[in-house]
């Protein structure tokens, strides 16, 4: 039963007639987890908070950084440097009381998803990287849990409705269906390289949302078996179908009982056609120990505080002018927080003529990966 301050608050939902109170009352018994709290997971979070989604999950490692502010509206200048996980859910809790929150400030690897994820009934991937995004698809398809996918570059975003089983019980495509073989990291980087339209995370997040109301309800048709395309430059949207492979959904199926021993950041640096130099944490720490001449570059945007150690800060939208600084008689290792960014700077640096420079495999998520196992 919805109470009297519940009837209030969702009494323009309660009008609706493919929603009304038994759908407001299904949406009050949904859990869902919404893996991201950026640009895609604010808007996200606001509106299933709003819509009264009992019970919801945040997941991000990311603190606050003032480069957010612009699409990440739930963040204001005095939540710079706090937990996003912390920030939102203050904030999601003054918008909507009745709804409980679940803080999961870490970062999504195979080692906890299954564990996380069988939790919920649907997951929302607001990511930014491939490897997550690989991941989200293969836990969802081996506990058998929908998901909801959003991407943004510059000014162009789509979404689409994964694993979803419709009312006649067949299954849908899923995310490996859509890319069966991970994208190469030069034809897909990240918004913090080609920079991305504030409104347009707000477009596709408010989309997503949309999604998971009528999946919970039953209100309407999802975008089961689509791809739906949003062009802000040209006002434009269009959707394009998806078949679903079963050879695709095979090659997910196939890592159960064993997805936490699967490396994800390498399954998507895989594909790469052209060849470059690459270092794992594991190297690079033996290198470091022996006190080798190595010079280490963070390529991320903002400095932060989960830096290896001798480290300079030169960020990638800032290369071009800084090239002097970038040494060419030692090695020297770029990384960024997954390994994807630093790959095509790796390979930029290598068009330029730099014969002794390395990847670091995995980032600076692979780094600390190896050093919490060095301190078990």
């Amino acid at each position: 039963m919805l109470s009297n301050e519940e009837n209030i608050y969702y009494s323009r939902h309660l009008l609706l007639q493919e929603i009304g109170e038994q759908g407001q009352l299904k949406l009050k018994d949904a859990s869902v987890l919404i893996v991201g709290a950026g640009g895609l997971g604010c808007p996200v979070l606001s509106y299933l908070t709003g819509a009264g989604v009992g019970h919801i999950g945040i997941l991000d490692a990311d603190l606050v950084e003032k480069t957010n502010l612009h699409r990440q509206f739930l963040f204001g200048i005095s939540k710079i440097g706090q937990p996003k996980t912390e920030a939102v859910i203050n904030h999601l809790q003054d918008l909507n009381p009745h709804i409980s929150f679940t803080e999961h400030f870490l970062r999504l690897r195979p080692k906890n998803a299954i564990d996380i994820i069988k939790n919920y009934e649907i997951v929302i991937d607001a990511t930014d990287n491939f490897p997550t995004r690989y991941l989200i698809n293969d836990a969802c398809v081996i506990l058998d849990k929908p998901f909801v996918s959003g991407s943004i570059d510059r000014f162009q975003g789509q979404i689409s409705v994964f694993n979803y089983v419709d009312y006649a019980g067949t299954k849908g495509p899923t995310y490996r269906c859509l890319f069966p073989v991970p994208p190469s990291p030069e034809t897909a980087p990240d918004c913090s390289q080609n920079g991305v339209l504030g409104v347009l995370p707000g477009i596709i997040g408010n989309l997503q949302a949309s999604e998971v109301i009528k999946m919970i309800t039953g209100a309407g048709s999802v975008l089961n078996g689509k791809v739906l395309v949003v062009d802000t430059l040209r006002s434009s949207f269009y959707s394009f179908a998806l078949k679903r492979n079963e050879n695709a959904v095979e090659q997910a199926m196939k890592l159960k009982g064993n997805i936490i021993n699967f490396d994800y950041d390498d399954f998507c640096q895989s594909t790469l056609s052209y060849n470059i130099k690459q270092i794992s944490s594991q190297e690079l720490s033996k290198k470091l120990i022996s006190q080798d001449t190595i010079q280490l570059i963070d390529i991320r945007e903002n400095g932060r505080l989960d830096y290896i150690e001798g480290s300079i800060n030169i960020p990638r939208s800032g290369l071009d002018k800084n090239i002097s600084h970038i040494k060419r008689d030692i090695p020297v290792v770029i990384y960024c927080d997954l390994g994807t960014n630093s790959l095509i700077t790796t390979k930029f640096l290598t068009d330029l003529g730099f014969d002794n420079v390395y990847n670091l495999t995995g980032g600076i998520e692979a780094w600390k990966n190896l050093n919490e196992k060095k301190s078990e």
